[in-house]
C-alpha cells in the first residue's frame, strides 16, 4: 500500500471521527485496548477451525473477518494519528530490522525465533 493509501486512510478515519466529536475518547490509551478488542474478535471467527485456510470459512465468516481486519486497521491507524507515528515509514523500517533479524539464509523454512538459530 503506497504512503498516499495510508495518508487517505488516515484523513478519512480522522474526519469520521471528528464529526461525531470523539477525539476526547481517542486516547492512545483507550484506542489501544480498542485495537486488541477488535483482534479479539477477529481471532474469534477462526476459534475451532483447523488451519483456519479460506476453504474453512463459509461466506458469514469471511465477512466478518473482512469486517473485524478492517475495524482493527481503522483502530491501528488512528492510533499510529493520535501518536504522529507513520505507518509507512514504520513499516519500512521495521522491515529492514526483521531482515537483519531473520537473515533468509538461515531462517528459510523454520519457525523458530532469531535467538533459536
Amino acid at each position: 500500500m503506497p504512503s498516499s493509501d495510508l495518508i487517505a486512510l488516515r484523513d478519512i478515519v480522522r474526519q469520521f471521527a471528528e464529526e461525531r466529536d470523539w477525539q476526547q475518547f481517542h486516547t492512545p490509551k483507550n484506542l489501544a485496548m480498542a485495537l486488541s478488542v477488535e483482534v479479539a474478535e477477529l481471532v474469534e471467527h477462526f476459534q475451532w477451525l483447523k488451519t483456519g485456510e479460506q476453504e474453512e470459512l463459509d461466506d458469514v465468516r469471511r465477512t466478518g473477518v473482512r469486517h473485524e481486519l478492517a475495524d482493527s486497521l481503522v483502530y491501528l491507524i488512528r492510533l499510529a494519528d493520535r501518536l504522529d507515528v507513520d505507518l509507512y515509514d514504520a513499516v519500512i523500517e521495521k522491515m529492514q530490522l526483521n531482515r537483519e533479524k531473520y537473515p533468509a539464509d538461515k531462517v528459510r523454512g523454520q519457525s523458530r525465533k532469531y535467538d533459536q538459530y
